[in-house]
């Protein structure tokens, strides 16, 4: 057992070549160009040596091993070992450490592996210092982690064994990545067939709406101002501490911190929030209590995210919102905002902090069966989404235990709790590979 620092050489000093000839052109990795888990480099960006020479960027060359040292990149695992970088070098930002093991025997795909094994996250994880979203973990941590050091040759062994291990079991990963995500193409597809009616056989006309295009003949395709009362938020003054009395605050406030309850679109029903206003500050602001059952959507950074209320709440300036007339049922019109995810992302302005824009909200319009129809449409809807949901759900538990699967193999071979070789030759692995991968496919 070796600490880490007695085997790797860190900050490696910048090649001479490089000083005699600053136009000279580098690799320059943003923290980007790291992909999480063994993903290694991708887009790369070209710099002169000049260019980058002179900030605060770390150097590194083909073959250095690279680790993010900053959260939430150290948690998902961004890390790389260079290669085929523009003229053999590069450079990174400061947040990402750079640490050269072939200087003393040690082979970077193994160093890699211990980075991605559960013991050494777990010790840096809790070695980590700073506040809120921007902890790092130090280097000196890192270099003091001990690493069971055995012969280049075992290294060479174990990593071989790893890469054809990971590969396998990352590619039941994707397989199911991407069943997921079909499945939820093929949700949001549900939504505009029943909506909109395509799957029923009457006679079709057409609604006038580009997004709704043709709905059965009795239908209509009004505005949502016509089958409901628009309304809007607001925030109280943040400046005026009487707004903000904690024991005043006692009025549930739908913000944007709420979003994450209505992300994966499991829930339809917003109960809790995560903060609450007092009514003197609704009093002094724009801000309305919404009745129940009211139909709110995030309009601003998180975009295209409806609910409905099931008590009394306000919203913040982000949302905007509907209270059903006696013509449209709250769920059909939840629904129809589900429909209208492609019609989202074309409306949404802005390149960081995307927005849906009032005006626009206010000409949405949507198909209108009679309420009747709509009942029976919401209870088709329900059932379907409801398997759709489930699938989801069991496939992503799937891709957890893969992942967990995973972190234990890396583990338990650098570690030398398994002996790579006869592992190999016993099946053990492709025996529980194939038991996964049987799961899957049932």
């Amino acid at each position: 057992m070796k600490r880490l620092r007695f085997v790797v050489t860190t900050a490696p000093r910048v090649a001479p070549k490089f000083k005699r000839d600053p136009d000279a052109l580098v690799s320059f990795a943003p923290m980007d160009a790291l992909l999480e888990g063994l993903g290694g480099l991708q887009s790369l960006e070209t710099k002169s040596f000049s260019e980058v020479a002179s900030g605060s960027y770390n150097y590194f060359e083909d073959g250095d091993v690279l680790l993010a040292k900053v959260t939430p990149c150290f948690e998902n695992g961004k890390k790389a070992i260079a290669r085929d970088l523009e003229n053999g070098a590069g450079f990174a930002t400061s947040e990402v450490l750079v640490f050269r093991p072939h200087d003393f025997g040690i082979d970077a795909r193994y160093l890699r592996y211990l980075f991605s094994s559960e013991d050494f996250r777990h010790a840096a994880i809790s070695s980590m210092t700073g506040a809120g979203g921007l902890r790092r973990v130090s280097e000196r941590a890192v270099l003091d982690f001990p690493l069971r050091i055995t012969e280049l040759s075992s290294q060479l062994k174990i990593a071989d064994f790893l890469d054809r291990e990971t590969t396998r079991i990352d590619l039941l990963i994707e397989k199911k990545r991407r069943l997921v995500a079909l499945l939820g193409e093929r949700e949001e597809g549900t939504f505009v067939e029943h909506v909109t009616g395509k799957n029923l056989p009457h006679e079709k006309k057409h609604s006038g709406v580009e997004w709704i295009g043709e709905i059965p003949s009795h239908w209509f395709a009004p505005k949502f101002t016509h089958v409901a009362r628009q309304e809007t938020g607001h925030t109280p003054s943040r400046k005026v501490d009487d707004f903000w009395l904690p024991e005043d605050c006692i009025v549930p406030w739908v913000s944007l911190s709420d979003v994450w309850q209505l992300r994966d679109g499991g829930k339809i029903f917003v109960s809790e929030t995560s903060e609450k206003i007092s009514e003197i500050g609704m009093e002094n602001s724009a801000a309305r209590l919404l009745p129940k059952d009211t139909v709110i959507l995030s309009r601003t950074a998180s975009v295209g995210f409806p609910a409905i209320l099931t008590i009394p709440m306000a919203t913040t300036q982000d949302f905007a919102a509907w209270i059903c007339s006696n013509r449209i049922r709250p769920l059909f019109l939840y629904y129809v905002l589900r429909a209208m995810k492609p019609e989202f992302r074309r409306l949404m302005m802005g390149s960081t902090h995307q927005t849906i824009y009032m005006p626009d909200i206010r000409s949405f319009r949507t198909p209108l069966p009679p309420l009747e129809e709509q009942d029976r449409i919401t209870a088709r809807l329900s059932a379907t989404i409801r398997i759709f949901r489930q699938s989801s759900i069991a496939l992503t538990m799937s891709i957890d235990r893969l992942m967990e699967y995973r972190s234990a193999l890396i583990t338990a071979a650098v570690t030398g709790q398994i002996d790579v070789e006869t592992h190999t030759k016993s099946g053990t692995t492709d025996r529980r590979l194939e038991a996964i991968q049987e799961d899957m496919e049932a």
